[in-house]
């Protein structure tokens, strides 16, 4: 492979995604892709990302758990109070559910309401649960880790919790003094930079490397080309008119 290149937190933004996917020309015969989690929820084409997600990884990409799945797959196939509620009412995910054609009064509560699972079930959407549960929380190379959000600065990664590796921030982004590069996405680069309107990738003094451009909030998504460390972006315009 002549580069690699990794991308993260497309929550449903397709037209980005496959946008940010030409400009850095990509080409799964020369490049490795690698997608850090965050596919669905509050952009408006979670289940079309998930197909196109699904497509590259049958062509090689290696494809990572974000929170945001691990959260569907507790409401949807666990069927977990807490976490279809989270999920639901302030995560996004009734965007997702949208995206597959159902409608709010199939799945939303309202905090009273005793709650019982909702039966939401299409072909797609199964096929799309079971592709989620089989992915994997990180990829580990010589020198570098890419994950989702992060890892345990006291911690193998082999022997954390997963939960830590899709929802981890301040310890591991104040904490970690590694020797591995670790690559992840899941917090905002705006808020490492400490800048609401810096977008792009952050490079911590100990040896993190924060991707996420909050593109689903008016941000810009992002691609890092390795070994170069070259960028490749995409304002999401519409979201910041």
């Amino acid at each position: 492979m002549q580069r690699t290149l990794i991308i993260s937190d497309i929550h449903g933004e397709l037209q980005l995604f496959e946008e940010l996917l030409q400009i850095s020309n990509y080409n799964p015969k020369n490049d490795q892709l690698i997608l850090l989690g965050d596919y669905i929820d509050r952009g408006p084409q979670s289940k079309e990302v998930l197909e196109k997600v699904i497509q590259l990884k049958e062509e090689g990409a290696l494809v990572l758990k974000g929170n945001h799945e691990d959260m569907m797959v507790k409401s949807l196939v666990l069927g977990e109070e807490r976490a279809w509620r989270n999920w639901t009412g302030r995560n996004g995910g009734n965007k997702t559910l949208e995206s597959y054609g159902f409608v709010a009064s199939e799945f939303i509560f309202n905090e009273e309401d005793t709650f019982v699972k909702p039966e939401l079930h299409s072909d797609l959407l199964d096929k799309h649960l079971e592709f989620i549960q089989n992915l994997d929380y990180y990829v580990e190379w010589e020198d570098t880790i890419f994950v989702h959000a992060g890892v345990h600065p006291e911690k193998k990664i082999e022997e954390t919790d997963p939960y830590e590796l899709i929802w981890i921030r301040d310890v591991f982004h104040n904490g970690y003094a590694g020797e591995k590069t670790v690559i992840f996405g899941h917090t905002p680069s705006k808020n490492l930079h400490k800048d609401e309107n810096d977008h792009s990738i952050y490079i911590g003094e100990n040896n993190i490397i924060g991707i996420d451009g909050a593109a689903v909030y008016g941000g810009q998504l992002n691609c890092l080309e390795l070994p170069n460390r070259k960028v490749y972006a995409v304002s999401n315009s519409k979201k910041q008119q």
